[in-house]
């Protein structure tokens, strides 16, 4: 079997837990996101993240296009492991086109699904839900994945904004300065009905 040419460099985060691995090319369905908080989430779904969870250091994957962000726990400094992980995760790219071989059902689902399985109180979809989106996929998901994350609307509740945070974005001491700088003050100076934002970690 011929091997696929890969190239992956490793590039920190303002998570200091977190590092970003970066592939010469897709490695989702589609570019979609994923992640993976446990070996058994990641069964069965992406054989990459599978072998990834064997490492005993490693807490979460997140997969997102040509990068896959490794959430490491305090048991072991990261230049210790970085070249390791950094090859290791080459290696199965030289052998296999995609790093997710399909996504998760239950991860797909609508965020109103999502929000009603969560949470002990409906909330009702809102008129402002689409705009909120688009300014979120607009102004915010870019910088957010470029630092190795993602962010998803969940719901808008009588003035609040709850989004969800991912990867290297969940457990980040600057995110909740990211959340109140940047993405709450966005989002008040478009939507007047907006009186703040809240983020729901995975």
């Amino acid at each position: 079997m011929s091997k696929i040419p890969a190239t992956v460099y490793a590039e920190m985060t303002p998570n200091p837990k977190t590092m970003k691995f970066v592939a010469n090319r897709l490695l989702t369905p589609n570019g979609e996101t994923v992640e993976f908080l446990s070996k058994s989430e990641a069964r069965g779904f992406s054989d990459l993240a599978d072998d990834l969870f064997n490492f005993p250091f490693v807490e979460a994957l997140f997969f997102s296009r040509n990068f896959v962000s490794v959430t490491k726990n305090d048991s072991i400094d990261w230049e210790l492991v970085n070249m390791q992980l950094r090859e290791f995760i080459r290696e199965y790219l030289t052998e296999n086109e995609l790093a997710v071989q399909k996504l998760p059902e239950p991860k797909e689902s609508s965020q109103e699904t999502a929000a009603t399985q969560n949470s002990s109180v409906t909330v009702e979809p809102s008129e402002y839900d689409d705009a909120i989106r688009a300014l979120l996929d607009e102004f915010v998901r870019p910088a957010v994945e470029g630092d190795g994350g993602a962010i998803d609307f969940k719901s808008f509740n009588q003035g609040t904004v709850t989004v969800v945070l991912k990867g290297a974005c969940s457990g980040c001491p600057s995110s909740t300065i990211t959340l109140k700088n940047g993405i709450e003050t966005l989002l008040k100076s478009k939507l007047e009905a907006v009186k703040e934002v809240v983020a729901e970690e995975v």
